[in-house]
């Protein structure tokens, strides 16, 4: 079984690893630039309505959701939902967050092709990231490489999800870098700790990608697509 073979641990465990420091960056970066508010006085949620405005967009919604860091754009309903701390904070780290997600809603509105491509891909990676699990322990349950394969294949759509969600989340953070600046939201020197926090949160993308990635190969050396055929 794979939840106990050595070679699974060689290639999940790097991956927790990974994944886990980038948390840990994402959530102390932000909690120093907590600490700091904007000369502004803004918000987060005024920061994002004041981004949107800048663009001419005036049909984004904008509320507040429960959870830390649960922030995100919603292109379906055109509503941008932010944390308690981002929506109603008004320090570096709420405007950067903020302003952020309010830059994936002008990606939207430009029909930035890459979060067009992710938002299309988004049923069949749904779909992908449960039934490939199903596929693969069913595979190895049997011993069967077909199965295995066809398990890899799946979870790939997962693997390829997470690639094509760096280029969004890096465009959104430059989009909310520049013009949290040329809005008037933060000074310049602000702007350089809200960076900060974006940089932090782009890291976990990158660690979720670099450890997806991680398990297909693994799962392709086990179906014997790579490697030979190591029994």
């Amino acid at each position: 079984m794979f939840f106990i073979d050595p070679l699974f641990l060689l290639f999940m465990i790097p991956g927790l690893i990974i994944a886990g420091m980038a948390s840990a960056y994402t959530h102390s970066t932000f909690s120093k630039y907590k600490q700091f508010g904007a000369s502004s006085g803004m918000t987060g949620a005024q920061a994002a309505q004041r981004l949107l405005a800048s663009a001419g967009i005036y049909d984004v919604r904008i509320e507040c959701v429960g959870g830390f860091l649960s922030d995100h754009y919603d292109p379906t309903a055109k509503v941008l939902r932010l944390s308690p701390d981002v929506y109603s904070g008004s320090t570096i780290s709420a405007i950067g967050v903020a302003c952020h997600e309010a830059g994936h809603a002008i990606q939207h509105a430009t029909a930035y092709g890459p979060l067009g491509l992710r938002s299309a891909l988004v049923p069949l990676t749904s779909f992908a990231s449960f039934g490939s699990y199903i596929v693969i322990t069913i595979g190895f349950l049997l011993a069967s490489r077909e199965m295995i394969l066809l398990g890899a294949i799946l979870f790939g759509a997962t693997v390829l999800f997470a690639i094509v969600t760096l280029p969004v989340e890096w465009d959104a953070s430059a989009r909310a870098k520049k013009l949290m600046v040329t809005c008037g939201i933060v000074t310049q020197k602000e702007s350089e700790g809200a960076g900060a926090v974006l940089n932090a949160a782009f890291m976990t993308y990158v660690a979720s990608a670099l450890s997806s990635l991680l398990m297909l190969v693994y799962y392709l050396l086990r179906a014997g697509v790579l490697g030979g055929s190591d029994d």
